[in-house]
């Protein structure tokens, strides 16, 4: 019996002892696992944005250690497996609040910085509960700009040694984009949420989403160059979680022709 189980465990004895009924406690939260892969022969050409040495603006900065590259859409050439996908849940039935209080207390602020003219990480969900800090670790001006729905517009200058911006975000019904206008290449995505149950795909395209309430949820994946690529779009996939088991969401596939 898992640790997790046990207190699930000692929960309902002390439950039924008080003479509370059991479904007092909701049942052990289980998690989802899987992959989002790439459905064609072979992976897409890497896509330079800046060759090294030839940026525009602030090449002393910019590109100036290697060419920087496009991460609208990378795949590993080995496991075709997809990276940078967000893979959520779409209105998830029940409710594990120790979900929550895990990651705010593992990860209380999240971080999106501009490092050699690049934003870091390229995209990032978070939870409402986080704190967004963006800031910049080159020697040259960047902006900082985006438009969401529940948040409003930003447009704010980030200099060199300039204090981060400290954000608390609402969340949103899609990822936002946040650009640089000094430097155009420059693009990033962060997706806020009500809930915990998400996650990023790795590099081998693998995910897993933890904590996540034992019973039928929709799993959404979304990938910036495609949009929604499951099945059941923005309705998502349908996936049962069992208590304190891992549900197997399989391998998700982005199909070439999806790519716009």
């Amino acid at each position: 019996m898992s640790r997790s189980a046990r207190l699930f465990h000692a929960l309902a004895l002390s439950a039924a002892a008080a003479g509370l009924s059991s479904s007092a406690f909701a049942e052990e939260p289980g998690s989802i696992k899987g992959r989002v892969v790439w459905a064609g022969s072979a992976a897409p050409t890497e896509k330079v944005l800046v060759e090294k040495g030839k940026a525009a603006k602030d090449p002393e900065v910019c590109a100036a250690a290697g060419s920087i590259v496009s991460q609208e859409l990378e795949v590993d050439s080995a496991t075709k497996g997809v990276a940078n996908v967000i893979v959520y849940l779409v209105k998830p039935s029940g409710s594990n609040p120790e979900a929550a209080k895990a990651l705010l207390k593992a990860h209380p602020q999240a971080v999106l910085d501009q490092k050699d003219c690049v934003f870091l990480p390229h995209v990032q969900a978070i939870y409402e509960g986080q704190e967004l800090v963006i800031k910049t670790s080159d020697s040259v001006s960047h902006n900082v700009r985006y438009q969401g729905f529940s948040n409003g517009a930003l447009n704010q200058m980030l200099g060199a040694g300039a204090k981060p911006l400290d954000l608390k975000l609402k969340a949103e019904r899609r990822p936002m984009q946040v650009a640089c206008d000094i430097h155009p290449w420059m693009t990033s995505w962060v997706a806020v949420f009500d809930h915990p149950y998400f996650a990023v795909t790795d590099k081998t395209g693998a995910f897993e989403i933890k904590g996540v309430p034992a019973g039928a949820q929709n799993l959404i994946a979304w990938q910036e160059k495609a949009g929604y690529i499951n099945e059941g779009k923005s309705k998502g996939m349908p996936v049962t979680v069992k208590a304190g088991a891992a549900a197997d969401a399989g391998e998700i596939k982005l199909e070439p022709t999806a790519i716009k």
